[in-house]
């Protein structure tokens, strides 16, 4: 489905990130694999590699724009263009009330979770439209449609995300990049093995899950599929989307 196309995922040094880079290495992609972690990046690369796939492994911190501007170079001298990306890199914040949370708390999840996105997105788009267009997915969550306790900024973040992904839709007759969006629901990955050891979130993990109809929590690779669609041609005529692949959370 992706046959030599040239794909940067961030947040690639585990969870999500990981898995959608492998699933599209398997596609036929060449990846780009960007985390804050070097050593994580390159063990996501080592692993694609190994697979028989095609990856080099980048360290940026998306908040920084010149880390950003630096990953898309990095992809353009490595493959010689840019035909889509993957913006995973996030983090949560939790147990916070509004009124409990800090100046220096908001500016993370937002830096990270919103202003890091717009940041890759601006120099994806840039580099993409050198070449005749492409595609580019966000990640968002389930929580950028609803509410969640105890973590207002982490919901304000995503739902961000998914009004920059349907602004910048708008734009793609004169960008020829479609942009979209996935909205996972609970998923295996370490960050949801950390939030279920606090006692705030594990109190409310069997009413979450509860929802998810499918009578299961999701799988890495789960989201990784939805992605690789999404940045395939098969996706051709889909723009401003926002997918939830949250096992029926949303439909409740």
């Amino acid at each position: 489905m992706l046959a030599d196309k040239s794909i940067i995922v961030t947040g690639a040094g585990s969870g999500i990130g990981r898995a959608t880079a492998m699933v599209l290495a398997r596609a036929g992609a060449k990846v780009v694999a960007a985390s804050h972690s070097a050593a994580h990046a390159r063990e996501t690369a080592d692993m694609i590699t190994a697979a028989g796939g095609v990856a080099k492994p980048f360290s940026a911190d998306v908040m920084r724009e010149s880390d950003v501007v630096a990953m898309v170079d990095f992809t353009l001298e490595c493959f010689g263009r840019l035909d889509g990306a993957f913006n995973n890199a996030g983090i949560t914040l939790h147990d916070r009330l509004v009124q409990d949370m800090d100046e220096a708390e908001w500016d993370q999840v937002m830096g990270v979770n919103l202003k890091g996105v717009y940041f890759c997105m601006k120099h994806e788009t840039l580099a993409m439209g050198k070449t005749g267009g492409g595609a580019i997915v966000n990640n968002s969550s389930v929580n950028g449609l609803v509410g969640v306790p105890s973590a207002s900024g982490y919901v304000a973040s995503k739902h961000g995300v998914i009004g920059l992904t349907r602004g910048a839709a708008c734009d793609a007759a004169a960008t020829r990049v479609r942009v979209n969006a996935v909205l996972p629901g609970m998923i295996r990955t370490p960050m949801i093995a950390e939030l279920v050891a606090t006692p705030e979130f594990k109190a409310q993990y069997d009413v979450i899950l509860a929802r998810h109809s499918v009578g299961r929590i999701g799988e890495p690779e789960d989201v990784g599929y939805a992605v690789k669609w999404l940045l395939s041609d098969e996706a051709s005529f889909i723009n401003g989307a926002a997918i939830c692949v949250d096992g029926g959370y949303s439909a409740r």
